[in-house]
């Protein structure tokens, strides 16, 4: 089961640096939901978003499926994949700065005392 989940909320942050790139992936709305409830998601919930592209029974058959297709894009000319890559990421040249900015939102928060205490009492509770 390959689940998932954004916890960071809980823990007195925020999805900030890891949100541009699952935002732009599954949508402002699951992004929203995720990022608010901190509940654990299913592969088939990440499937139905598009975060997930196909789910597999095991890893045998993902490695098979992940060595056609590269085999299959292999095959394919080069320059084309390198301008459907460049097509595939418009829209985010601003991220360098976006995620520097928002980094420092996580450092700051961080050292906050609902974060701290958030640790302090994980740690002890180990």
């Amino acid at each position: 089961e390959s689940s998932l989940r954004l916890s960071e909320l809980a823990l007195g942050l925020g999805p900030f640096v890891v949100g541009p790139p699952i935002e732009r992936k599954i949508g402002k709305e699951a992004f929203v939901e995720m990022s608010l409830d901190c509940e654990w998601r299913s592969a088939d919930w990440a499937k139905q978003h598009g975060f997930y592209n196909e789910i597999f029974d095991s890893e045998i058959e993902l490695n098979e499926k992940l060595n056609e297709f590269t085999k299959q894009l292999s095959q394919r000319s080069s320059e084309a994949l390198t301008q459907l890559k460049e097509i595939y990421w418009e829209g985010t040249d601003h991220w360098d700065e976006l995620l520097e900015q928002r980094a420092e939102n996580s450092g700051k928060l961080v050292l906050s005392d609902y974060t701290k205490n958030f640790i302090k009492d994980f740690k002890s509770k180990k």
